[in-house]
């Protein structure tokens, strides 16, 4: 489990753009690291489309988006597409890197699975804040307001 304070743990997961990608890629600026259940359902769908339409502020202040569940590459690549997202969604099938956050858990009636739950992770790999339940809607202004402050 990661804890606020702590160094965010590092992984590598294929990303939607073909590629295989690590944490320590994204060293020197803030990341945004958000775990979702499932693509092209409806939260997930407002979370993303809600984060894509702040890439370009959240991007002049040198901020990574960066979504993981454990859908696949062709499931990410389909969800990508649909909405027009920009930024970059990692699969983690095995669970593996979604566990080691402390992501993955009961979600009630749907069973065991990826909890919707976000870490702001700082430019020297420093996890700054833990959003433990997210409400999609809105979740990205959270995320640009505590940017905002966290770089004053």
């Amino acid at each position: 489990m990661v804890d606020l304070g702590s160094k965010a743990p590092d992984f590598h997961l294929q990303g939607s753009d073909g590629k295989r990608h690590s944490l320590k890629e994204f060293a020197g600026r803030y990341v945004v690291l958000y775990f979702y259940p499932k693509d092209d359902t409806p939260g997930c769908t407002i979370e993303a489309k809600g984060f894509n339409s702040r890439l370009d502020d959240l991007g002049v202040l040198g901020v990574q988006v960066v979504g993981v569940s454990s859908d696949d590459y062709d499931s990410h690549c389909r969800f990508s597409e649909k909405y027009g997202l920009r930024f970059l969604l990692l699969s983690d099938p095995s669970h593996m890197v979604i566990k080691k956050y402390g992501a993955y858990g009961s979600r009630g009636v749907f069973g065991m699975g990826t909890l919707r739950k976000t870490y702001v992770i700082d430019g020297k790999g420093k996890v700054v804040k833990i959003y433990p339940k997210v409400s999609p809607a809105g979740h990205e202004n959270d995320i640009m307001k505590f940017i905002r402050q966290a770089m004053q």
